[in-house]
């Protein structure tokens, strides 16, 4: 069994597609859920699927490796940041090399960086009257959004549509893709060598 962590800032909503994804896994585990954020809504979606959260702050993830021992002792293989705002410091990245991920709600390099995520990145694609939008899978490195790309997914921009709408569409492709990626990135061996699998629905 894979046990993997789940680091969010906001909601959460990402992290409960996550966790229902995979409460049945034989392979995979969800065995935590860390923020930064104390008020997050995310703290009471793990309380609900009974995942252990834990809250942390600028001193603990910058100035001491406290959230790297809790990590260790959990005996975490694999980091997935979904929503997660801060830069992940590199004591991290080097002891879980390629074995960080996260998700943006842009077609990378596009709308990347620092204080891209969310509503930013929808209100920006709107204002330069994108065509189309999507979602980046990325491996993650030293510097914001900059990671190899693992998957990426676009969708068509009605000219109607307001940045809510390019969220909406956002989500959906989020919820559909990111659980499955993670899996196909853990398992690759249960797994075609291309994505096209990724394309039909399943049941999973």
């Amino acid at each position: 069994m894979k046990k993997i962590a789940l680091f969010a800032s906001g909601s959460g909503t990402n992290v409960e597609n996550i966790m229902s994804y995979f409460v049945s896994s034989k392979d995979i585990s969800v065995n935590c859920v860390l923020t930064n954020n104390p008020d997050a809504y995310v703290v009471e979606r793990a309380a609900q699927w009974g995942v252990d959260c834990v809250i942390f702050d600028r001193e603990d993830f910058y100035k001491s490796e406290k959230v790297l021992d809790f990590l260790l002792d959990r005996e975490i293989e694999f980091i997935v940041l979904a929503g997660f705002l801060w830069l992940v410091p590199e004591y991290l990245i080097d002891k879980f090399e390629n074995s960080i991920i996260n998700i943006h709600p842009a077609l990378l390099p596009k709308y990347g960086g620092k204080g891209m995520y969310g509503m930013n990145v929808h209100r920006a694609v709107k204002e330069n009257g994108d065509k189309k939008t999507g979602i980046t899978i990325h491996y993650v490195n030293k510097e914001y959004d900059k990671g190899a790309v693992i998957l990426q997914k676009e969708v068509e921009i009605e000219s109607s549509y307001t940045p809510e709408d390019i969220a909406a569409a956002i989500h959906t492709l989020e919820y559909r893709f990111f659980p499955r990626t993670i899996e196909r990135v853990l398992l690759p061996e249960l797994f075609p060598e291309d994505d096209s699998d990724l394309d039909e629905e399943s049941d999973s």
